[in-house]
């Protein structure tokens, strides 16, 4: 059961994805057979996406954060992402502070993807974050993180930048491994 022989999972892509991620073959192998139900051309249209990342967060709007999440894993812009692309999604998306999981960081920031980000974009994902954090979790937020403006002028001055200057990939990451609230402020764990 749930090997290449069961028309599962082909083997090849369990074992990439058992090296590029934290999940147990069970659980590659059982999100396997709930995509193909639920996707059974192999392909996730941003619309399935939305759904079900909204599940990860019931008490929030998560439909913008899916949004950016689905652009910067579609790597291809073809409007889908397969099996692979999905799992390798969920897993960069939890958190953490890797060097793979900030590069994604800085790719989801990339709105346009020029291979920098400008405080512009750091405010469009602040919108996007503030979205998945809960009203009542909201109120309780320090006065100066208490808005997704206030959140963004936070992180920009930790990359300590002009408004009109822009930061690249290598000193996004820097700025973020040596600074727990930088950390925080580009990810919303909502454990």
């Amino acid at each position: 059961m749930g090997n290449a022989q069961s028309g599962g999972i082909p083997r090849e892509i369990l074992d990439d994805l058992k090296l590029t991620t934290r999940f147990s073959e069970a659980d590659i192998t059982q999100w396997y057979d709930n995509f193909q139900k639920q996707c059974p051309t192999g392909r996730i249209t941003l619309q399935q996406f939305e759904e079900i990342y909204g599940k990860f967060f019931p008490d929030s709007d998560a439909k913008t954060y899916a949004q950016h999440v689905f652009r910067s894993f579609d790597a291809n812009d073809d409007g889908t992402l397969d099996f692979q692309e999905y799992v390798v999604a969920l897993h960069m998306t939890s958190s953490g502070k890797s060097t793979s999981k900030l590069e994604w960081a800085f790719s989801l920031f990339d709105v346009d993807k020029n291979g920098y980000v400008t405080k512009s974009e750091v405010i469009e994902l602040s919108q996007a974050l503030f979205q998945l954090i809960p009203k009542e979790k909201q109120a309780n937020l320090p006065s100066d993180e208490s808005t997704p403006e206030k959140r963004a002028e936070k992180l920009w001055a930790i990359f300590d930048k002009k408004d009109s200057e822009r930061i690249a990939e290598g000193e996004f990451i820097q700025a973020v491994q040596e600074s727990e609230i930088a950390l925080r402020l580009i990810q919303y764990d909502h454990k």
